[in-house]
């Protein structure tokens, strides 16, 4: 619901700042045809898995950040784009954790069951690529606003390992889900700007089942024409069902950052 709210709002601000006359010039942070950041985000996780080892025992999905207590942490996120009204956009980001804990309830991961009071380590890995194609179809001198199409590749990969057990409890999924939105950029003033993204998609087959939204709203300071600093908030939101492998995963928080332009 609020990521709802905040794309309403993101978007009304839009298309107000574009509603006013165009202009024949290019703002200077505007004027250059590739785009190279580096963010450094701070996400609160939410890694909730199951595998098909549980799928007929009814045990409930292992909540990695309950039980193993994994904090939140900063990771770099690689950006860039090329063009101006058409974007080739690629970005990533990869999250690692590894927490050592033991046990608090008994709980079942890829069919190998920890009892309370076992020691254990933790250790999940996400690697995130967006590979994607922008069209600002409305551009005018304050800003812009246009369509996204991309697609997420995910390479998950969990693993439990405790001294009780003779083989590591792993799994690995990799799901790559296109998804489909919008993007929006208005300036506030000739060097500062808000811009406003939100892409997803639902899909279900047979075997397969993937959720994806992503929202992403950051202000940008422009020092001339070449450098500038970025601060936003971004959520990402992933479900999904592979092989009768399950996983809920939530990354939220802000970032910050600086981008090179020429």
């Amino acid at each position: 619901m609020r990521t709802r709210l905040l794309s309403t709002l993101s978007a009304l601000f839009v298309f107000c700042t574009l509603s006013a006359p165009a202009q024949a010039q290019v703002l200077p942070a505007e004027d250059h045809i590739v785009e190279l950041g580096v963010m450094f985000w701070k996400p609160s996780p939410e890694l909730t898995l199951s595998t098909d080892a549980l799928a007929g025992t009814g045990i409930s999905e292992v909540d990695f950040v309950q039980e193993f207590g994994i904090e939140d942490k900063m990771f770099p996120e690689f950006r860039a784009a090329i063009g101006r009204n058409h974007k080739f956009r690629l970005s990533y980001v990869k999250f690692d954790y590894a927490e050592d804990a033991t046990i608090r309830r008994t709980f079942t991961f890829q069919g190998r069951t920890f009892t309370v009071g076992a020691p254990a380590t933790a250790d999940i890995k996400w690697d995130l690529w967006k590979f994607g194609y922008e069209w600002d179809f409305i551009s005018r001198e304050r800003g812009f606003f246009g369509v996204v199409a991309d697609v997420k590749y995910n390479k998950i990969a969990a693993s439990v390992d405790s001294p009780v057990l003779r083989s590591t409890a792993t799994t690995d999924v990799t799901a790559p889900v296109p998804t489909i939105g919008v993007i929006g950029r208005g300036y506030i003033r000739p060097m500062v700007a808000i811009t406003g993204e939100f892409t997803g998609i639902s899909i279900s087959r047979d075997e397969f089942e993937a959720k994806f939204f992503d929202f992403d709203i950051y202000g940008t300071v422009s020092f001339g024409r070449h450098l500038g600093a970025q601060a936003g908030y971004r959520s990402v939101d992933v479900h999904y069902l592979s092989d009768e492998d399950t996983g809920d995963l939530k990354m939220k928080g802000p970032y910050f950052g600086g981008v090179l332009r020429f």
